[in-house]
C-alpha cells in the first residue's frame, strides 16, 4: 500500500484534551438545572404479582413530586432491541410492570426535586408483591416440561443452522465435549442515565449515553404514541457501553414520567441497579461432537447451544443465531449442524454484550478444538492451521464471501513472535507453580449486510467558509475513537489535517440517518460512507473551483489544505475559494451521500496466552500475551492498540473470574463490584500486539473492524493454557481457583484409581 498522510497514523484523538483535563460533560457531570430526579423501584423478587401498591408515606415527603406505579404503564408492549417496524422479535417488555419476572424489574418508579428525596422515598413505597416460583437454572428451564412463566410466549425459542452429510467414515476420531459459559457484566464506569424533557412544539428531547439513538427514537415514539418527528433522540458522551447501551434501557421510564408531569427528568442508576435491572452477556451451555480424520483434517461437527435470554426477549435470540452464524466462517469443514435455542429464565435479561455472541461460541469450539488435538495428539497449532479458511472463501452456510481473510497470516506469525513451538514443548512443571501456553482464533463480522436486518446510512459533508470541514452524520461515541477514525478518513482524502474536520454525533432531528455502534460495522461500514462522500465533496469542489477560475478542472488539485494550479502554478486556500464560489456562483460546497454496503467480509485474530497456576490454591497469573489480528489496514494504529488491551482485559474476566450469580430463588449474589470481580491494572499480564495489515475490498484504505473481536478469543486460549499446564479438561467458565482445586482433585482421584 502507498504510504498516506494521515490513515495509518498515530493522529491524537480528537476528545483526547477534554478527557484527560477532566473538562468533557458526561450526562451525569451536568448540573440538572432543574430537573426532577426519578429512582425506579424496582422489584425484590424474581416472580410474583403485584398485589397492593402504597405510597403514601412516600408522597408525604417534601419534594416529592410523583410515585409512578404499574398502573400508569401506557398498556403497550415493546422490545427493547427493535428498530424498524417489520422486526418480528417478541415484543414483551412493559416500562412499569405488576408481573415483575426478575429481580430488578421495573414496578415504578418516584420523581422528585433531588436524587436523595427521591432515595428516601423510594424506600419508603410498600409492595405487596405475590411471589411465585421462578425458574432460574438454564437447564431446568430448557426441559419441555418447563412451563412459560410468560403467558402467550414460548419457553425456548429455537434456531438451526446446518449444511453438508451426517455420514462419518467409520475410523474417524471423535470427541464430544460440554462447556459453558456465564451471565457477565459490562463494567462499564459509567451506569446507566438518561434526561427527558418537553420542548417548545411538543417535542420530548431525550438525552441518553446510547449506541442506536434512532431505536431509542422508534422505541418511545411506539410505547408513547407519539410522531416520530415529535421525538429527538440526542446521543451524549459515552463513559463505557460494550454493548449495554445498544438497547433501550431506562429511556421509557424518562421519557414517560417527562411526558405525564411536563418537567424535565433525569434518571441516574446506582451500581447495584445497573447490574441487576440492565442487561447482561447472555450464559451459555454448548455440547461440542467434532470429527476429524487421523492425520487431523475436520470432517464434520455438531453444536446444541443453550443460550440464557433471561426474564425478557431483548435481542437475546438474535444473539444466539449470530453465534450460529460465526461457526461457519473459521474453519473449513465441509458438514456442520447448529441448534440454537434461546431459554428465559427469571434473570436479569441478557442482551448485547461486546463481541455479541462471539466469545460464547468461541469460547465453546476453541476449547472442543484443544480437546480433540490432545485426543489426536497433535499440536493445537497445527490443527488448526490443517482447517483454518484461506482467503476469498465462501462460506458454506451461505453467508456472505469471507473477503481477504487472513486467519492463517496471523497464526504463522503469531506462532513466531511468540515462540510457540519452544514454549509448548517446555515442561509445565511438577511443583506448586504449573506454567504452560494456549491460544485460540476467532472471526467476526463487519456489519448486517448479509442478515436479516438492514445496514445503511446517510451522510452530509460540506466546506465552511473557512476551509474547515463539517461531517454530519449520525454517529455514536464510545470512547473507541470512531469520530477521530472517521475524521482520519475524510482528512486524508481532502488533504487536510484532521484537526480542520468536525464530526457530529446522532441527533434524530438534526442529523442523518444511522442504523448504530453496532454489529462492529463503524469502520468499514462507517468510514466507507465518510471517504466516498468526501470523495464526492472533493470532485464538487473541484467543478465548482474550475466554474469560477474559468479553467479545466483536470488542471485543479488539492494539497495541504490549498487548492492548486498544477498547469498555471498558483494556488488559493480552501477557505477563500468557499467563498469565491458562494459570492460567485451562489453555491454551497457541500455533499449528501446515501450509503449501503455490498459486502461483509470476516475479521479475523489469534491469541497465545501464557499462565501460570497454583496448585495449593488454584490462583491464575496471566503471564503473558499476544494478540494477533487481521484488521486490512489500520486507520490509526494507537487507538486500534487501546481497542486490544480494553478486549484482552474483559477476556480474561470472562476466563478467570467474572460472573453473575443467583440463588434458588433468582436472588443476585454478585449485586455489586466488592463481589463482582473484574481484572484490575496490576492483573494484567504484558499484552503484545500484531497486526496483519493485507488490505481489504470495500473498507476505507482497506481497514476493517477490531473493537469486538479483540475480546472473543482471550477466554478460550487462556482456558486452554491452564488445561495444557494442569493436564485437566476444565469446560465451565470462570474458571475460579474452587473449580482449579476441584479438577486437581477429580484428576489425582482419577490417577490412584
Amino acid at each position: 500500500m502507498s504510504e498516506l498522510k494521515y490513515v495509518g497514523h498515530d493522529v491524537r484523538r480528537n476528545d483526547i484534551v477534554e478527557k484527560a483535563s477532566g473538562r468533557i460533560k458526561y450526562l451525569g457531570d451536568r448540573m440538572p438545572g432543574g430537573a426532577a430526579h426519578g429512582r425506579l423501584l424496582l422489584s425484590p423478587v424474581a416472580r410474583g404479582r403485584v398485589l397492593g401498591f402504597d405510597a403514601s408515606e412516600a408522597e408525604k415527603m417534601p419534594g416529592v413530586i410523583r410515585v409512578f406505579s404499574p398502573q400508569d404503564d401506557p398498556g403497550r408492549t415493546y422490545n427493547s432491541a427493535l428498530f424498524l417496524p417489520d422486526q418480528t422479535d417478541l415484543q414483551d417488555h412493559r416500562i412499569f410492570t405488576d408481573t415483575p419476572l426478575f429481580v430488578g424489574d421495573v414496578v415504578g418508579a418516584v420523581l422528585a426535586a433531588d436524587e436523595e428525596t427521591a432515595r428516601k422515598a423510594a424506600s419508603l413505597v410498600k409492595m405487596e408483591i405475590e411471589e411465585d416460583k421462578p425458574l432460574v437454572d438454564l437447564f431446568t428451564a430448557s426441559l419441555p416440561d418447563a412451563l412459560s412463566f410468560r403467558e402467550g410466549t414460548p419457553q425456548v425459542v429455537e434456531g438451526r443452522i446446518a449444511y453438508g452429510e451426517d455420514a462419518l467414515p467409520e475410523d474417524a476420531v471423535v470427541l464430544e465435549t460440554f462447556v459453558r459459559t456465564q451471565k457477565v457484566h459490562h463494567g462499564a464506569m459509567e451506569n446507566h442515565i438518561c434526561e427527558a424533557r418537553m420542548e417548545y412544539g411538543g417535542v420530548l428531547l431525550v438525552e441518553t449515553p446510547c449506541q442506536m439513538a434512532f431505536t431509542v427514537r422508534y422505541a418511545l415514539a411506539g410505547l408513547l404514541g407519539l410522531p416520530f418527528n415529535k421525538v429527538r433522540v440526542v446521543k451524549t458522551p459515552v463513559g463505557g457501553a460494550f454493548g449495554g447501551k445498544q438497547e433501550v434501557v431506562i429511556e421509557p421510564q424518562c421519557a414517560l414520567m417527562a411526558l405525564k408531569t411536563g418537567l424535565p427528568v433525569r434518571i441516574a442508576l446506582d451500581r447495584t441497579q445497573n447490574i441487576i435491572a440492565t442487561r447482561t452477556r447472555a450464559a451459555s451451555a454448548g455440547y461440542v461432537k467434532v470429527a476429524a480424520d487421523s492425520q487431523g483434517n475436520l470432517l464434520r461437527r455438531e453444536m446444541d447451544v443453550l443460550v440464557d435470554a433471561g426474564a425478557y426477549a431483548t435481542g437475546s435470540h438474535r444473539v444466539t443465531m449470530a453465534m450460529g452464524k460465526k461457526t461457519s466462517r473459521l474453519y473449513r469443514i465441509p458438514s456442520q449442524s447448529f441448534r440454537g435455542r434461546t431459554v428465559f429464565t427469571n434473570t436479569t435479561p441478557a442482551g448485547a454484550c461486546r463481541g455479541y455472541g462471539s466469545p460464547q461460541i468461541h469460547a465453546i469450539t476453541e476449547i472442543a478444538m484443544d480437546l480433540l488435538a490432545r485426543k489426536l495428539e497433535m499440536d493445537p497449532a497445527e490443527l488448526r492451521l490443517k482447517n483454518l479458511v484461506h482467503p476469498w472463501d465462501s462460506d458454506p452456510a451461505g453467508g456472505p464471501p469471507l473477503g481477504n481473510a487472513r486467519i492463517r497470516d496471523c497464526l504463522v506469525r503469531g506462532m513466531e513472535a511468540f515462540r510457540w513451538n519452544d514454549r509448548r514443548l517446555l515442561p509445565s512443571g511438577d511443583g506448586r507453580m504449573r506454567r504452560g501456553v494456549g491460544l485460540a482464533c476467532a472471526t467476526h463480522g463487519n456489519g448486517y449486510y448479509g442478515s436479516p436486518y438492514p445496514d445503511f446510512m446517510s451522510m452530509a459533508m460540506r466546506f465552511c467558509e473557512d476551509g474547515t470541514v463539517l461531517v454530519n452524520a449520525g454517529l455514536h461515541e464510545l470512547g473507541n475513537g470512531t469520530l477521530t477514525t472517521v475524521g482520519q478518513i475524510v482528512a486524508e482524502a481532502l488533504d487536510l489535517p484532521p484537526e480542520r474536520i468536525e464530526v457530529c454525533e446522532s441527533d434524530t432531528s438534526t442529523t442523518p440517518f444511522d442504523v448504530g455502534c453496532v454489529a462492529s460495522r463503524v469502520t468499514y461500514v462507517c468510514g466507507a460512507c465518510a471517504l466516498e462522500l468526501a470523495e464526492k465533496l472533493k470532485a464538487r469542489f473541484l467543478e465548482q473551483s474550475a466554474r469560477v477560475l474559468r479553467i479545466d478542472a483536470r488542471h485543479l488539485a488539492l494539497r495541504g489544505a490549498e487548492l492548486v494550479d498544477t498547469k498555471g502554478g498558483a494556488s488559493w486556500s480552501y477557505g477563500e475559494m468557499v467563498c469565491r464560489i458562494a459570492k460567485e456562483l451562489r453555491e454551497e460546497v457541500g455533499e449528501y451521500l446515501h450509503y449501503k454496503p455490498d459486502r461483509n467480509p470476516a475479521s479475523y485474530g489469534v491469541h497465545f496466552a501464557e499462565t501460570l497456576t497454583a496448585t495449593l490454591t488454584g490462583m491464575v497469573e496471566v503471564t503473558d500475551y499476544l494478540a494477533v489480528h487481521d484488521v486490512g489496514r489500520a486507520i490509526n494504529p494507537r487507538l486500534l492498540r487501546g481497542q486490544v488491551y480494553g478486549g484482552v482485559q474483559m477476556g480474561l474476566g470472562m476466563a478467570l473470574s467474572e460472573e453473575l450469580v443467583y440463588d434458588s430463588k433468582g436472588r443476585p449474589k454478585s449485586a455489586s463490584l466488592s463481589r463482582y470481580t473484574m481484572v484490575n491494572a496490576p492483573s494484567m499480564p504484558h499484552v503484545g500486539v500484531l497486526l496483519v495489515e493485507e488490505g481489504e475490498p470495500g473498507g476505507p484504505f482497506g481497514g476493517k473492524s477490531i473493537g469486538e473481536i479483540c475480546t472473543v478469543p482471550v477466554a478460550p486460549a487462556v482456558v486452554n493454557a491452564i488445561n495444557a499446564s494442569l493436564g485437566t479438561s476444565m469446560t465451565e467458565l470462570p474458571l475460579t481457583p474452587e473449580r482449579i482445586l476441584a479438577a486437581l482433585s477429580a484428576r489425582r482421584e482419577t490417577n490412584a484409581g
